[in-house]
């Protein structure tokens, strides 16, 4: 089974994604699956009997304010990378996280760098779905590439200048 890190360990992944294309309802695989945002809008009602064992994920054009009602019932969220110099996902996982509160997996799926895991993390992102030419194992190390930040973020809403007011 594919492998992804997730809350700082590498874990079994037991989702499955099913496709943009997909068709119906009735023809999910079984298990825990991924499906797409517009397959969520429109079966929502369906779908939701199967909690928790669906999550939807989102491209990075998609708007999250879509799932505000959503979030609390969701166990999952992936947000897809189409390609690694589109940031549109960092600000989707930020969103998600403050704006809307989802508090659940933040999956960061596509095609991103491992060099990126650690900013990913930043903007809320607690799981990651390696592209296969990177050993999770190996990447883990990228989650602690910065020991300080100095901006606010998902992780640490206090910039650095604020921290140091506080402890002097």
């Amino acid at each position: 089974m594919r492998k992804l890190i997730k809350d700082g360990a590498v874990v079994t992944d037991d989702w499955q994604f099913v496709d943009a294309d997909h068709g119906t309802v009735d023809a999910l695989p079984v298990g825990k699956v991924i499906v797409p945002l517009a397959l969520w809008l429109e079966n929502k009602a369906e779908l939701s009997k199967h909690l928790p064992k669906v999550g939807v994920w989102l491209n990075g054009e998609e708007d999250t304010a879509q799932l505000h009602d959503d979030v609390a019932q969701l166990p999952l969220i992936a947000v897809n990378f189409p390609v690694f110099t589109d940031g549109r996902g960092f600000s989707a996982g930020r969103l998600l996280r403050e704006r809307h509160g989802f508090s659940g997996e933040l999956r960061a799926v596509g095609n991103f760098l491992r060099d990126q895991l650690c900013y990913l993390r930043r903007c809320g992102f607690n799981a990651f779905s390696l592209n296969e030419k990177y050993d999770p194992q190996a990447a883990l190390a990228s989650l602690g590439d910065f020991s300080e930040y100095y901006q606010g973020a998902v992780d640490e809403p206090l910039p650095l200048f604020r921290r140091r007011a506080l402890t002097s």
